[in-house]
């Protein structure tokens, strides 16, 4: 599995290895003991699959705050997305900066968005299948959302008019948020 390390502490892409011949393929994009050896170390206790039919869907900027934070493995397995992470970690020196990055069913990638970091997706063609692990169970009363054009994060989205939940249209701006993260004490 090839590790691509981003400019985000802790935000990894990764590559696993996939076979294939006329038949198709065959790839592990999940094994513990590959995690551990390359130093991830989480208890993933959950898998989410979600499905965005139109070209344009934005899900995000989303979170879950301590305790109930969340770390994810995301990846596409149909389509293809934007992935967007943003560090909410209050001190942290790259606080409010983000990265993006292409998933897709073509490109074989995943990205580990771990806790502190707030998370959006953009489907960038219609009927994308997303898969997320995650190292927590959802808390509705720990979930909140950042808004995906907030100016001060200056994300290029790179669409006009995104579809958005009511959730994601009523988001607010992160200086506005009730965001708990600190810098290392509990990201």
């Amino acid at each position: 599995m090839k590790i691509i390390k981003t400019n985000l502490e802790g935000v990894i892409i990764l590559e696993p290895k996939r076979f294939g011949d006329e038949r198709g393929f065959f790839q592990e994009s999940y094994s513990k003991r590959t995690f551990e050896n390359l130093g991830i170390n989480y208890e993933l206790i959950q898998d989410n699959h979600s499905l965005s039919v139109e070209a344009g869907t934005l899900r995000g900027l989303h979170f879950q705050t301590s305790p109930k934070a969340q770390t994810k493995i995301v990846r596409a397995i149909t389509g293809a997305i934007l992935d967007v992470v943003v560090d909410i970690r209050k001190n942290s020196p790259t606080y409010g900066q983000h990265i993006s990055a292409i998933l897709s069913a073509d490109n074989n990638r995943q990205i580990i968005v771990p806790k502190g970091f707030a998370h959006g997706v953009l489907t960038l063609v219609p009927n994308v299948h997303l898969l997320y692990k995650v190292d927590e169970f959802y808390s509705p009363e720990h979930d909140r959302c950042i808004k995906w054009d907030d100016p001060e994060l200056n994300i290029n989205w790179n669409w006009s008019n995104p579809i958005l939940s009511e959730k994601d249209t009523n988001a607010i701006l992160l200086k506005d948020s009730d965001n708990n993260f600190e810098y290392g004490v509990n990201s």
